[in-house]
């Protein structure tokens, strides 16, 4: 052990845990950092933060060209993770996403070829691009964090998050994502085409000489780890949740299921996905306990892709975001 308290082995000193308060500037620092390539967008960028606080993914939906793969990069790059990136097509094979036993003729024996998915951060470019078999091949890895072979498991690394994009299923050539696998997503965001304001400053940005293809000419650099990632995740832990809130996160979900317009409302995942997102909010502005406005805030982006309307009320005009709104102001909120 040095001077300064940090312990030495094999000549490399282990940095110090950061406290809860390093953490929280650190994170903030990396929106801030993010900003630098993408315009707009701050509410993808906080959920995408949170994201990784709640060992939760994400499903960014939009149509091509307004920067969802740019976020994905961008957020990697300022944080200093392994990333992938996988391209869905419709002739994806599950192997290619996971990996896949190689014959070595050599030893004669097969060996383990990883995939794309032993990551950090993995886009999951267009996932909706590729049939249900490839897409499937994700759903071990989101929901257990590893990836079974010959009855073997192999743990992937931590953190591990899964950023998927999406095309709106009206595009032509897209394959709807099942529910199993909608459920496994802690945040479905949407990706608009920004205001003016925004777009001119995307246009003077690149006018000026912004590269998308190169982040570090941008002025991106790493401003947070993983160390910052657990010492935040160690602090949210100690968040309180008052019974009163959490009564509160049960009756807005079984608010859902009751709908006359909703098919199939939020599960039980969704109930307790909402719980850690309010968690995390909380912790981010700066509080030890979570309110009620801290549950409304992230509870459209965490039940939007949980509910499946009557094919009646989608025939009416009705939206899944139209039914959360009306739901967060008839369910009686506590005092």
């Amino acid at each position: 052990m040095d001077r300064d308290g940090a312990l030495m082995t094999d000549n490399t000193v282990l940095q110090k845990t950061p406290s809860a308060a390093e953490a929280g500037a650190a994170l903030a620092a990396l929106r801030t950092e993010i900003g630098k390539a993408v315009v707009g967008n701050d509410q993808a960028v906080l959920y995408l933060v949170l994201a990784l606080l709640c060992r939760g993914h994400v499903l960014l939906e939009g149509v091509p060209g307004v920067a969802k793969t740019l976020l994905v990069r961008a957020l990697a790059t300022s944080l200093a993770l392994d990333h992938a990136r996988v391209q869905f097509t419709p002739d994806l094979m599950p192997g290619d996403v996971t990996g896949s036993q190689i014959y070595d003729p050599h030893s004669a024996e097969f060996t383990f070829r990883h995939g794309p998915v032993f990551t950090n951060l993995l886009l999951a470019d267009e996932i909706n691009r590729t049939p249900p078999k490839t897409q499937s091949s994700l759903l071990e890895s989101m929901e257990e964090r590893q990836v079974s072979v010959d009855g073997q498991p192999k743990p992937l690394p931590d953190p591990f998050v899964v950023v998927a994009t999406q095309n709106p299923i009206e595009q032509e050539g897209t394959y709807p994502l099942p529910e199993a696998q909608l459920d496994r997503f802690l945040f479905k965001v949407d990706i608009r085409l920004p205001d003016r304001d925004d777009e001119f400053r995307i246009l003077q940005r690149h006018a000026n000489g912004f590269d998308p293809r190169d982040l570090g000419a941008a002025g991106l650099r790493p401003v947070a780890g993983p160390e910052h990632i657990a010492a935040a995740r160690a602090a949210i832990a100690q968040v309180t949740v008052s019974p009163e809130v959490l009564a509160y996160i049960v009756d807005l979900c079984r608010a859902t299921r009751s709908s006359p317009a909703v098919a199939h409302g939020a599960s039980t995942r969704g109930a307790t996905a909402l719980l850690a997102a309010a968690r995390a909010f909380a912790w981010l502005n700066g509080r030890a306990y979570v309110t009620p406005d801290d549950v409304k805030t992230v509870a459209v982006a965490v039940l939007r892709h949980r509910l499946q309307l009557r094919p009646e009320a989608e025939l009416d005009g009705v939206s899944t975001e139209g039914v959360l709104s009306s739901l967060l102001v008839s369910v009686p909120v506590p005092v």
